[in-house]
C-alpha cells in the first residue's frame, strides 16, 4: 500500500508510499492500485412531490399539527423551522408527510418550491445513505442549478444551498423541503433553513435530536384503522361488507395490530375475493399461527394477541393457491444473506431462467411481499423475510435448500473472482470475463457488498462451507481495502480466520491471518496486527512455506514500525528480504526493500534508506515492473527531501508521476504529484506547488479517493496559508477536517482542526480560531476517553 505525503504543518511531515501484501495467495508484488472514476453525480431529487397516497384516512390530529407548522399565517414556535415525524416502520410517516405537503401546495404557501428527497437512512449499506452534502446537491439540481455549476465540495454545496434559500427568502418565495427516511440528525441538520419563511419536514424511525416540533406516530386508533380498511377494500369500486359486518371488520383491524401495512395487505386479499364474508376472514386471521415473537405484545378485549403475522399467513395462502412457483421463490429468498437481491442472484438461487424469475419477482412486489429499493433489486420487509424463512425451513426437503444455497454461493464467488481480476490487473491490459472494465466490476461489488460480507460471515459458521468463506473473503480483500471499508474488512478477515481454523487447514489459516493483520493495521490496532502477523509467520515457518513466512514478515515489519519498534521492524524486513532472495523471488525482494527503506528513514539512517529505495527501483526496472519502479522512486524522493537534496527530489517525483501517468495509474500519479507539491512548497515555489496539488486534488475526486482528497486539501491549505491567501486556505483546511471526520479518521481530523485554528488566528479572526481550537480539544479529549474506538481512521501505513 502506498500513501501520499501529508503536510500538517508548513513544510509538511513526510509520508512514505508503502506496500502491504494483500494476501499470501497472490504473487508477492507491489500492492495493486485501481484506476477508475469512483463516484458519479448524485441522483436527482424530485422537483416537487410524489403523488399523495391514495385512500389516506385518519391521522387527524397529527395532520393538523403538521399543517399548523407549515402554515405561514399561524403563530408557530419562534425559531422552529423543522418538524420531524417519527414512528416504527410501516406506520405511515411518509404518507402523512406527503398528504400535508400536498395540502400546503394547494394553499399556495410555498411559492419558492416544494422538494422531496429520500435520505435512505435505513439502508444497510452506509455508502448508499444520503449525506447532508449529497442531499444539498440533489436539492440544488431540483432548484435549477446545473451540474456544471455545482461546487465541488460538500461544504460548498451546503453553503450554496443556504445562499439559494436566502435569495428566495428575499424574493418572498418560501420553500418546503420534505426529507424522508433520515436516520441521524447529521443527515438533516445542515439542511435546516436560516430564514423563518422556509420549512423542513423530516420523517424518521428515530426521535432525532433536532430543534424540531416532534410528531410521534403510533399504530392507528380503532376508528381510523377501520376507515383505512374500508377505504382500501373499496379501491376501484364499492364494497358493502364493512357496513354489513361491523363487528367482524373491527376484529380484522385488531388482528392486524392496527398497523397500516398489515391492514392494506388484508384489504388487498379481500378485494381479490369480493364474495368472501368478513366473518370468514376474521376467523381465519384468528385461527392462524404466527411468528410469536413478532406480535405487538398486547391483547385485545377478548384476550387475543394483537399481531401482524396473521395478515402474512393469508397473503401466503393466497399465493400458494394461485402461484405455487412464486410461493417457492418467496420461501427461498431468505437464503440470501444480505438486505436485497439482484435478478441474476435470484435466478441462481431458484435455479430458474432470469426471464421467468423476473416475472415472479415483479408479481411478488405487486403483492407487497417484496419491495424494490432500487431498480432491478428486490428486498423483503424484515417481518416478511422472517415469515418466509420459517416456511422455507418447513419445505427444506422439497426444495433442497442446501443445493439452492450452494447455487447462490457459486454465483457470488464466480462473479467476485471476475471482479477481483479487473481490480488487480495492470492498467490498459485487456481482461477476459463478464465485466467491461474496472468501473463495471467496482459497481457490481458496491451493489453486492452487504450480501458478500454477510455471505462470508454466514459460511464461516457453517461446517460445510468453510472453503467458500475463505475464498470469497480473499476475493473481497483488495476491494474492501480500496473502499477503505474498515469494519467490513475486519468482519470478513476475522470470519476467514475462523473458517481456516475450523477447517484445520493451516495454510489457509496463515493466509487469513495476514489479511486480518492488514485490516487491523488500517484501524490502528497495531498490537493486534503484530500478533496476527507473528502467528501467520509461525504457521508458515512450521509448514516450511518460505514465501508465506516472508509475506507475513514484511507486514509484521510495517506494523512494528507504527508502534515505533523500529529495530524489530528493520529486522523483520531484512528477514523477509533474505527469504525472498533465497527463493529467487526478485519481485518480492524489491517490495520488501522499499518497505525497509521506509523503516530506515524513520530512524534517520538516510543513506541506507536511499540505498534500499534505489535497489528496489533497480529491481523493478529490471523486471519491467513500472508500478513498482514508480513507487520506489516516489519513496526515494521523500528521503531526498529530508536530507535537503530538493532539486533531486523534484526530479525523482516528476519521474514517478510520469511512470504512473504512462501506465494509467491515476492513484499513483496523484500520490507522486502530492509529494512533488510538498517539496516545491519547501523550496518556496508556491505557485507551482499550488498548481501541482490542485492536479492531485482533481485526480482524487475523479477516482473517488476521499481520504486522498482530504490529505491533499490539507497540504493545499498549508501552501495557501504560506502565501497569505487565508480565505482559500481556511476553506481547504475546513473541508479536509470535515472529510477526515466523516471517514472516521479522528486523529487527522483533530490535527486538521488545529491547523485551521492556527490559520484563522494568523488571518486575524481570533473568535473563530478560538471556537475551532476548542472543538479540536474536545474531540481530542473524546479520543483519549475511548470515544473514537468505534471510528477506525482512514489512514494507511507510513503516517
Amino acid at each position: 500500500m502506498r500513501e501520499r505525503m501529508t503536510d500538517d504543518e508548513a513544510g509538511g511531515d513526510t509520508t512514505h508510499n508503502e506496500i502491504h501484501e494483500g494476501t499470501y495467495y497472490a504473487p508477492v508484488t507491489l500492492a495493486h492500485t485501481v484506476t477508475m472514476r469512483m463516484s458519479g453525480p448524485a441522483p436527482r431529487a424530485l422537483a416537487g412531490l410524489p403523488a399523495a397516497p391514495a385512500g389516506f384516512v385518519g391521522r387527524t390530529a397529527p395532520l393538523r399539527d403538521v399543517l399548523a407548522f407549515l402554515d405561514p399565517r399561524g403563530p408557530g414556535e419562534p425559531g422552529v423551522l423543522v418538524s420531524a415525524v417519527a414512528g416504527m416502520a410501516g406506520v405511515g410517516k411518509t404518507a402523512l408527510a406527503l398528504v400535508a405537503a400536498h395540502q400546503a401546495v394547494e394553499q399556495g404557501w410555498f411559492g419558492g418550491g416544494v422538494f422531496f428527497l429520500d435520505l435512505r437512512g435505513y439502508t444497510p449499506d452506509p455508502a448508499e445513505r444520503v449525506s447532508a452534502a449529497a442531499a444539498a446537491g440533489q436539492l440544488l439540481r431540483a432548484m435549477g442549478i446545473r451540474d456544471g455549476d455545482l461546487p465541488p465540495t460538500g461544504s460548498e454545496r451546503l453553503a450554496l444551498y443556504q445562499s439559494v434559500l436566502a435569495d428566495r427568502a428575499r424574493q418572498e418565495s418560501p420553500v418546503l423541503v420534505v426529507a424522508d427516511n433520515a436516520a441521524v440528525s447529521g443527515q438533516v441538520e445542515p439542511l435546516l433553513p436560516a430564514q423563518p419563511c422556509h420549512r423542513l419536514l423530516v420523517t424518521s424511525r428515530h426521535s432525532l435530536t433536532l430543534p424540531a416540533r416532534l410528531i410521534d406516530l403510533t399504530v392507528l386508533p380503532e376508528a381510523e384503522a377501520l376507515d383505512l380498511l374500508r377505504t382500501a377494500v373499496c379501491v376501484g369500486g364499492r364494497d358493502q361488507r364493512l357496513e354489513a359486518e361491523p363487528e367482524h371488520a373491527a376484529a380484522i383491524a385488531e388482528l392486524c395490530g392496527r398497523l397500516p401495512l398489515a391492514l392494506r395487505i388484508t384489504a388487498a386479499l379481500l378485494r381479490t375475493e369480493p364474495g368472501r364474508p368478513l366473518a370468514d376472514m376474521a376467523a381465519e386471521l384468528s385461527d392462524a399461527r404466527g411468528l410469536d415473537a413478532l406480535d405487538s405484545g398486547d391483547l385485545d378485549q377478548h384476550g387475543r394477541r394483537i399481531a401482524v403475522r396473521t395478515a402474512f399467513d393469508l397473503s401466503y395462502q393466497h399465493l400458494l393457491e394461485s402461484q405455487p412457483d412464486q410461493a417457492r421463490l418467496f420461501r427461498l429468498l431468505p437464503l440470501n444473506p444480505g438486505p436485497d437481491i439482484s435478478l441474476e442472484a435470484a435466478a441462481a438461487l431458484a435455479g430458474t431462467p432470469e426471464r421467468v424469475v423476473r416475472k415472479q419477482l415483479a408479481a411478488l412486489a405487486r403483492a407487497h411481499l417484496l419491495t424494490t429499493p432500487t431498480y432491478a433489486r428486490w428486498s423483503m420487509h424484515d417481518l416478511i423475510r422472517l415469515y418466509a424463512g420459517e416456511h422455507g425451513h418447513a419445505q427444506a426437503a422439497a426444495h433442497d435448500r442446501d443445493r439452492a444455497l450452494e447455487r447462490l454461493q457459486r454465483h457470488y464467488l464466480s462473479v467476485a473472482r471476475d471482479a477481483r481480476v479487473h481490480l488487480t490487473a495492470l492498467p490498459g491490459r485487456p481482461v477476459p470475463g463478464r465485466f467491461t472494465g474496472r468501473d463495471a466490476a467496482m459497481a457490481w461489488l458496491d451493489a453486492e457488498r452487504a450480501n458478500l460480507v454477510a455471505a462470508v460471515t454466514f459460511a464461516a459458521g457453517d461446517s460445510g462451507r468453510y472453503e467458500f468463506a475463505i475464498e470469497l473473503a480473499y476475493c473481497l480483500n483488495e476491494y474492501l481495502e480500496w473502499r477503505r471499508a474498515f469494519n467490513d474488512r475486519l468482519t470478513v478477515t476475522t470470519a476467514s480466520v475462523t473458517a481456516g481454523t475450523q477447517l484445520g487447514d493451516r495454510r489457509h489459516e496463515g493466509g487469513s491471518l495476514i489479511n486480518l493483520g492488514n485490516a487491523l493495521f488500517e484501524v490502528r490496532r497495531f498490537d493486534e496486527a503484530i500478533t496476527a502477523h507473528q502467528n501467520a509467520a509461525a504457521i508458515f515457518r512450521r509448514l516450511g512455506d518460505r514465501r508465506g513466512e516472508g509475506t507475513a514478515s514484511v507486514n509484521l515489519g510495517n506494523a512494528l514500525r507504527q508502534v515505533r519498534r523500529f529495530d524489530e521492524a528493520i529486522a523483520a524486513h531484512r528477514t523477509a528480504a533474505a527469504i525472498f532472495r533465497e527463493a529467487g523471488d526478485s519481485r518480492g525482494e524489491g517490495m520488501v526493500l522499499d518497505n525497509l527503506g521506509v523503516a530506515l528513514f524513520e530512524v534517520r539512517l538516510f543513506d541506507e534508506a536511499i540505498a534500499a529505495h534505489q535497489s528496489a527501483a533497480a529491481i523493478a526496472r529490471r523486471l519491467g515492473d513500472r508500478r513498482g519502479e514508480g513507487t520506489a522512486l516516489d519513496n526515494f524522493g521523500n528521503v531526498l527531501q529530508q536530507v535537503g537534496r530538493f532539486d533531486e527530489a523534484i526530479t525523482v517525483h516528476h519521474s514517478a508521476a510520469a511512470i504512473f501517468r504512462e501506465i494509467g495509474d491515476r492513484r499513483g500519479e496523484g500520490m507522486a504529484l502530492h509529494n512533488l507539491g510538498n517539496v516545491l512548497q519547501q523550496v518556496g515555489r508556491f505557485d507551482e506547488a499550488i498548481t501541482v496539488l490542485r492536479q492531485d486534488l482533481r485526480i482524487c475526486r475523479e477516482i473517488g479517493d476521499r481520504h486522498g482528497e482530504a490529505q491533499t486539501l490539507n497540504s493545499l491549505g498549508s501552501t495557501l496559508r504560506r502565501t497569505r491567501r487565508f480565505e482559500e486556505a481556511c476553506t481547504a483546511l475546513r473541508d479536509s477536517a470535515t472529510i477526515f471526520h466523516e471517514l472516521g479518521d479522528q486523529h487527522r481530523a483533530v490535527r486538521g482542526l488545529t491547523h485551521l485554528g492556527d490559520t484563522l488566528k494568523e488571518a486575524g479572526r481570533p473568535a473563530e480560531a478560538t471556537a475551532v481550537l476548542a472543538k479540536a480539544k474536545d474531540r481530542s479529549a473524546a479520543m483519549a476517553d475511548g470515544g473514537s474506538r468505534e471510528e477506525p481512521p482512514a489512514s494507511g501505513p507510513g503516517e
